[in-house]
């Protein structure tokens, strides 16, 4: 009488393993993690696919090394971060399938499957609602993945915090996958998300290894590669030319601010000037300078990126919309050429505002050439760029680059 105990039905030590193994063998049919036996720390390559830039390989080994780190502690929380494709869902497989293998009762679901596991209770005879909601909230080790694919009703949105928060409250290891950026999370779920003592965060740059992937390790939509000559070397500042010191002073500005953005891309750049002026080559002379330091950079004339976003929904497209357009917004590093130069028709002025605004507000950073003055340019769009707080914008006043004749060609 009066012991913390007394009166709370205890499981007989005798039985306690057959318990725990019904545990493991419950979570693991609701995880269908027999389908994911594939992806295992064995057969991950932490250096990635032969192509990817050094920057690029560094990030997933530092990804392979904190999850594999993870599964052998489970101290707090690990967040994998990166694009679709990248290996996210891999390494998330692969800590389950090791911690079953060590006896821990794991769940792993992606989000929208958790969030129908708990619609489907509601009319489930077998489980009742409350019953499925706490072995998903109470789980060992609940690994989520592809968190903010869900649907975003109140309802769901309230369920993910519920279980959330109660794993943060109470120490409970989880796991979890978002090719979003903590910015884009919802306020509750990423004040959690962002406390760094509970929090292991890793970033995987990277791009989608089902999607081919040229020599530079860039992505296929950009068209870098055609731009490989427009370097800082090969950058003519035209001082024999007999140009206004004024204008002349401008593309040595513009040289210069081109090659600080290049060194640590931080914030925006943003060139503006006529046609012609070298706008363009200095904003490829900064990706092409990124590429051979092995870092990713999506190189895209603003009408073929619309193009690829339009093409998405043709119904034969393997691409769906969501995910081309998530690839271009959160690319590391944009640079965005001729901007203006499309057919401004409200759907082309809203993804635009979508694409900005995101990485307006995520700090994301990017280059933007255009030959449009800012008053010219969208309201919504021009508020970003004219933010000096993060943009650094730099007007080339020199004409259109003329060249030198070929002579053998004058000849003939």
């Amino acid at each position: 009488m009066g012991h913390p105990d007394f009166g709370r039905l205890e499981i007989c030590t005798c039985r306690q393993a057959d318990i725990q193994d019904r545990i493991r063998q419950r979570l693991f049919s609701i995880s269908h993690l027999d389908e994911l036996r594939d992806l295992t720390f064995d057969s991950f390559n932490p250096r990635g696919r032969i192509g990817l830039g050094q920057q690029q390989q560094d990030s997933i080994e530092r990804a392979y090394n904190q999850a594999r780190s993870y599964s052998k502690t489970l101290k707090g929380w690990l967040l994998i971060q990166g694009g679709y494709g990248c290996g996210k869902t891999h390494l998330a497989a692969a800590v389950a399938d090791e911690c079953v293998s060590l006896g821990v009762p794991t769940l792993f679901l992606t989000v929208p499957d958790l969030l129908d596991s708990l619609r489907f209770a509601y009319d489930d005879r077998e489980v009742t609602f409350e019953e499925r909601f706490e072995q998903i909230r109470d789980a060992p080790l609940l690994v989520l993945d592809d968190f903010g694919t869900q649907s975003a009703t109140t309802w769901a949105r309230e369920k993910l915090f519920q279980i959330l928060n109660y794993r943060y409250i109470n120490h409970l290891p989880l796991v979890l996958t978002t090719n979003l950026a903590l910015e884009q999370i919802e306020g509750r779920m990423r004040s959690r998300l962002s406390d760094p003592d509970m929090v292991a965060h890793v970033y995987i740059h990277a791009p989608d290894y089902r999607r081919p992937v040229d020599d530079s390790g860039q992505h296929e939509l950009s068209s870098l590669a055609l731009h490989d000559h427009q370097t800082f070397s090969t950058f003519n500042l035209r001082k024999g030319e007999k140009l206004p010191v004024s204008d002349t002073r401008t593309l040595e500005d513009a040289h210069q601010a081109a090659w600080a953005f290049a060194q640590e891309p931080k914030g925006w750049l943003v060139l503006m000037g006529t046609y012609g002026c070298g706008k363009t080559h200095l904003a490829a002379a900064i990706a092409n300078y990124r590429a051979s330091q092995g870092f990713p950079v999506m190189f895209v004339v603003v009408p073929d990126m619309l193009d690829h976003l339009r093409a998405t929904f043709n119904p034969n497209s393997m691409m769906s919309y969501d995910r081309r357009f998530e690839e271009i917004r959160a690319a590391p590093l944009l640079v965005l050429d001729d901007l203006g130069t499309q057919a401004m028709k409200p759907w082309v002025r809203e993804k635009l505002y979508q694409l900005f605004n995101h990485r307006y507000n995520a700090r994301l950073p990017t280059v933007i050439t255009t030959a449009d003055s800012l008053d010219e340019i969208d309201p919504r769009l021009r508020a970003r760029m004219g933010d000096r707080r993060l943009v650094v914008g730099v007007s080339i006043t020199a004409p259109s680059f003329k060249g030198k004749p070929d002579r053998r060609r004058s000849k003939r």
